[in-house]
């Protein structure tokens, strides 16, 4: 059973009137809860089901100061009253807590940015690295290893570096890497970067000196990253989004972190190059690919669900195509290993080294074939048949030999700009992001930690945001409080993904750039193409609704207004009495 989300708790009678008896604080006389300043919510019930119902009011966010004591207060009884309001916040917010935590959210899903029926595809389209084939960790320390060796090597950097060894989870994807000041970071959506997630070698670099270099933490549009995330046309940033650019970044780090040390001198602009050409040059000269083919048991992680998922869709007629960056001898061993000596028999077109995007934006080159030995034909290509391999050629052709346009075709890859952008921007063709990432991120979501951080830290900053209205020094002192508290909270939800650099998909509240991106060029996204076998082929995949900061929301989002209603004398009369 595929988790549902929240929401879905409330078609539950049982959950929903739960929910109610845990929202009894934040019910009025006239049976109205108010969640928010501007969104009141009352019961309704219709059969078995039953749910809440937003009715728009004048906003009243500033009307609730009115509950608390005016000048004529003490201090201590101001005080006395922040922290009444506080303690039951956080005690309604503990009573939410095991309802939420069994909504737990299953690793398996597919998630839908843009409404899509599997229904409408009729071909099936795949990328090959992280696609199809998934590899172990050993994978990126061998490319590390082999790169570090050719700087040493061929760019006579210092003999010291081979110190240094591939650090696993240190780096995440979608972090932006400014050229020209050396700096690691993540940017959220909006261009603003997370401080705290800013790192010069193995080192964070303090917000002051941040704040300092960049006269703040917005990046502007200029110098961010180009259209396919790279650094040129002036453009000094540059944003790793593939999977294989992980071992690129901790190099940099190692190499930058190995100069300091030592007090050597550098240029950023050449480091930077150095290390991109010594990583392009593990796969361009093909020393990856021999040492994964050697050891392809190794490197390669069995995934015989690919399999499962490839039979499912040739064995309800869907026709099937294959898109890589890769060799043809390196998708040969690796689909063999997969899924059999007969994996082609699946695929109605095979196209290899097709160097995308260029491979999307390109008219210029055309398909050559590839013979089983590797020998490149010559003749002109004509047809697109099945149980041949072509090789580089572009999307412009090949839409005019198979005629395969339109959303009728589902394009799976893991990289968002080089194998999805395109084709949704240009093509219209609907297109999935496999993000391994996610199962890892999903499942520490489900943690208990996690939820009850979580669920309060949405409480308190409610309750700040609600409470900010009291700007008398008093008031204020305990106000601060809560915010610092908040700021530990918001470092804890951080580091429980990454200690260094947080979630993929979140920089504190906001999206990631990351997220941004993904959310614009991937119809779907999923951990890995195994998650269609939850599915049958004529589901529809539908995005939630989620309310825009104009809009009702359709749950209450936060508990913390609850305790707002307090009034100030009831609490000062039951204390007087005690």
């Amino acid at each position: 059973m595929l988790s549902l989300p929240l929401l879905n708790l409330v078609r539950n009678k049982e959950n929903c009137w739960r929910l109610i008896t845990h929202f009894k604080y934040l019910h009025t006389r006239s049976r109205t809860w108010l969640v928010n300043g501007s969104t009141p919510w009352t019961i309704r019930s219709r059969g078995q089901n039953c749910g809440l119902m937003s009715q728009r009011q004048v906003p009243t966010g500033q009307l609730k100061a009115a509950n608390m004591c005016t000048g004529s207060c003490s201090d201590e009884d101001k005080t006395s009253w922040l922290w009444s309001v506080y303690n039951e916040t956080k005690k309604q917010t503990e009573d939410l807590i095991p309802i939420i935590s069994n909504n737990f959210v299953n690793p398996d899903t597919i998630f839908a940015n843009n409404e899509m029926s599997l229904q409408d595809i009729e071909i099936y389209g795949f990328d090959y690295d992280y696609t199809l084939a998934f590899y172990s960790s050993h994978l990126h320390t061998l490319i590390f290893s082999i790169a570090r060796d050719i700087l040493i090597q061929e760019h006579r950097y210092p003999e010291g570096l081979r110190e240094y060894e591939y650090i696993p989870n240190f780096v995440i994807r979608g972090l932006h890497y400014d050229v020209q000041k050396a700096l690691l970071m993540k940017i959220d959506a909006f261009h603003y970067i997370q401080l705290g997630t800013v790192y010069r070698g193995l080192n964070p670099v303090p917000d002051k000196e941040v704040n300092a270099m960049y006269e703040g933490s917005h990046v502007p549009l200029e110098i961010m990253s180009d259209y396919y995330g790279k650094s040129s046309h002036g453009h000094t940033m540059k944003q790793f989004m593939d999977i294989f650019s992980l071992p690129e970044m901790t190099l940099l780090c190692c190499v930058i972190d190995y100069f300091m040390k030592h007090n050597i001198d550098y240029e950023p602009v050449h480091l930077y190059k150095d290390v991109k050409e010594a990583i392009g040059d593990v796969h361009v000269k093909g020393i990856m690919y021999r040492a994964v083919e050697a050891e392809i048991e190794k490197y390669v992680c069995y995934a015989e669900q690919t399999h499962a998922v490839l039979q499912k869709l040739s064995k309800n007629g869907k026709k099937m195509f294959l898109i890589t960056n890769s060799p043809f001898d390196f998708v040969d061993r690796g689909m063999n290993y997969i899924v059999g000596k007969d994996w082609q028999d699946l695929f109605d077109v095979v196209i290899v080294q097709a160097d995308k995007p260029g491979f999307f934006n390109d008219r210029r080159k055309p398909f050559r074939r590839v013979t089983d030995r590797g020998v490149l034909l010559w003749d002109r290509i004509h047809h697109l048949e099945k149980g041949h391999i072509y090789k580089q050629g572009n999307l412009y052709e090949f839409l005019r030999l198979t005629g395969w346009r339109g959303s009728k075709v589902l394009y799976f890859g893991d990289h968002i700009y080089s194998d999805l952008a395109d084709l949704t921007l240009k093509h219209g063709w609907r297109t999935g992001a496999i993000i391994p990432e996610l199962r890892k991120e999903i499942k520490i979501m489900n943690t208990e930690e996690y939820v009850h951080t979580m669920t309060w830290l949405q409480a308190l900053t409610g309750l700040l945001e609600q409470m900010q209205v009291h700007r008398d020094p008093v008031s204020q002192t305990v106000i601060q409080q809560w915010i610092n508290e908040r700021e530990d909270m918001r470092l804890l939800t951080k580091d429980i993904f990454n200690g260094q650099f947080g979630s993929l998909f979140r920089a504190y509240h906001n999206p990631t750039y990351f997220s941004r991106r993904l959310s614009r060029f991937a119809d779907i996204y999923m951990a890995s193409l195994s998650c269609l076998l939850n599915y049958d082929l004529q589901h529809t995949f539908y995005p939630r609704r989620t309310p825009l900061q104009h809009e009702s929301p359709i749950w209450p989002e936060q508990t913390s207004t609850g305790a707002m209603n307090i009034p100030f004398q009831s609490h000062r009369t039951k204390t007087g009495s005690e």
